[in-house]
């Protein structure tokens, strides 16, 4: 992972995500069921963007259409200039697995496997060599104050430690985005605050681009821009955090 300079340098950062009119709904029995109407908004290279909004407003639902897991019924979602609402659902694998990382509020981590295989999981989707993987895991490990947690297992590490491994999958493969469904719900507020430091140094030493669904006002404050979704309704896409 190399830091970004571009803000350093006076560069003005570009758009890594662009969403245009999406709608999204969903069926149940013989009813539809809208979840997002007409969402339209842009987050810059480097960004930390927070969605809140109540339960049900469809903030994980739009969360799932950027990371491209789930598909818009309408709309355009661009990620670093590629349409992926035009993507298949093996064009759309395709692209997570190199462009995403992902961040859940329980980790997913697979038990049987160290702190390192878990890590590495995604770089056995590459090309990269044996040698390769085992540089890029030591690397993102270290950053994360893991090194010494490397042969642990899942079980023996306190939650706090789960969620940096669960970070260090995330970024291993250098995503052009982190998406982070509620971070810190598990974590009690001590861990909670170690987490979102972190996300807040590979946004600012690394230039990451992060977007995060959280419930949690105390969360939300540490990103750079928080919009709030109300009944699938983007209330203030534009706001800055003060």
């Amino acid at each position: 992972m190399e830091c970004s300079n571009s803000s350093a340098k006076g560069v003005e950062k570009s758009h890594v995500v662009e969403l245009i009119s999406v709608f999204k709904s969903y069926q149940r029995g013989s009813q539809i069921i809208p979840v997002l109407e007409d969402i339209s908004f842009r987050i810059q290279e480097g960004d930390f963007l927070a969605l809140m909004g109540p339960s049900g407003s469809g903030k994980s639902t739009l969360l799932n259409l950027i990371a491209g897991i789930d598909h818009a019924d309408k709309g355009t979602i661009l990620v670093n200039g590629v349409d992926i609402s035009s993507l298949n659902e093996s064009g759309l694998a395709s692209w997570r697995s190199v462009n995403v990382g992902l961040i859940f509020q329980f980790y997913n981590l697979i038990p049987v496997l160290t702190a390192f295989e878990n890590v590495e999981l995604p770089l056995l989707l590459t090309g990269l060599s044996a040698r390769r993987r085992k540089e890029q895991v030591e690397t993102v490990l270290s950053l994360l104050n893991l090194s010494d947690r490397i042969d642990h297992f899942p079980s023996q590490l306190s939650g706090g430690q789960q969620q940096r491994v669960a970070i260090a999958r995330a970024m291993v493969t250098d995503p052009a985005i982190l998406v982070a469904d509620e971070p810190t719900g598990d974590l009690d507020r001590t861990s909670a605050a170690e987490i979102l430091s972190f996300m807040g140094r590979l946004v600012k030493e690394f230039g990451k681009t992060i977007i995060m669904v959280t419930h949690d006002p105390k969360a939300a404050e540490n990103a750079h821009r928080i919009i709030h979704l109300e009944k699938g309704v983007l209330l203030n896409p534009g706001q800055q955090k003060i």
